[in-house]
């Protein structure tokens, strides 16, 4: 006589690591009171692991900002919408700020200060 699997205990879930790359971004968004007005959005690369994922997410900012706070508002909230939505553990968060925008470059040529 055959018994019957739990629903629970049949397959396997996979989740790409490209959509979880869009759970981090947005998360990121999500973190950051405003994307630069001529700033690229959030973009996050993941390598998962099993139940694991690594996040980078690359960002741009407005300057004058607290970095160092915005970049710890990004980690909290990425590490846990990825790990709300997605249920991987997040044990390393890389944050790279990639750019700095000022109200005083918008509109100039070379986005320098003169």
């Amino acid at each position: 006589m055959a018994t019957q699997v739990a629903p629970a205990e049949r397959g396997a879930t996979r989740i790409a690591d490209r959509v979880v790359a869009k759970i981090a971004a947005y998360a990121a968004r999500e973190a950051l009171d405003t994307v630069p007005e001529d700033g690229a959005p959030p973009h996050a690369t993941v390598s998962v692991h099993h139940d694991t994922a690594r996040v980078r997410i690359s960002l741009e900012l407005d300057y004058p900002a607290d970095i160092g706070a915005q970049c710890g508002l990004v980690r909290r909230q990425v590490a846990e919408r990825v790990r709300a939505l997605a249920g991987m553990e997040v044990p390393e968060v890389a944050v790279q700020v990639e750019r700095l925008h000022s109200a005083q470059t918008r509109g100039t040529d070379r986005g320098r200060i003169r």
